[in-house]
């Protein structure tokens, strides 16, 4: 059994911290071909993850906030959007399931931060994700601007 507990958070939201990219995964599933993904994501709001759809092979993708506050926002083909959710466990909002072929993106609204996600398998990295065009690359320098660029939109301070 792995336990879930306050400990094994803070262990990997620690590795988060002292991560170049201010995030870290702990994964669950045993090997890459696994038909079910599941890993603790521990992200802090330093971080930049690329907004990005799954499909070609589809996958279906879920978050359950653990700590902290995550925003999810889902966009159009145009980087347009669509729809949000801050998970949030002390408002109620639990968690959010992304649909297969859906642009998305989450962004740690506090430091500590840590969802449980679930994802189709298997994992295969030259097929698991088609990052927008619409959107900077991880390694640009106004990356982090994208994230304040939502923030300002959907007026979350």
């Amino acid at each position: 059994m792995i336990k879930i507990n306050e400990q094994f958070i803070s262990i990997t939201s620690d590795k988060a911290k002292k991560s170049p990219r201010k995030r870290k995964n702990y994964n669950f599933h045993k090997k890459p071909e696994d038909t079910l993904q599941r890993m603790l994501n521990a992200i802090e709001p330093d971080t930049y993850i690329q907004p990005h759809k799954h499909e070609n092979p589809d996958k279906r993708e879920a978050f359950f906030v653990l700590r902290g506050r995550i925003l999810v926002v889902e966009f159009d083909d145009d980087g347009n959007i669509t729809d949000h959710i801050i998970l949030d466990a002390s408002k109620g909002n639990y968690g959010a399931e992304i649909p297969s072929r859906t642009w998305h993106v989450i962004i740690s609204l506090e430091k500590d931060s840590v969802a449980y996600e679930v994802k189709d398998g298997p994992y295969n990295p030259e097929d698991d994700k088609h990052f927008a065009p619409w959107a900077p690359k991880e390694s640009d320098d106004n990356a982090l601007d994208f994230n304040k660029k939502i923030l300002h939109e959907l007026k979350i301070v």
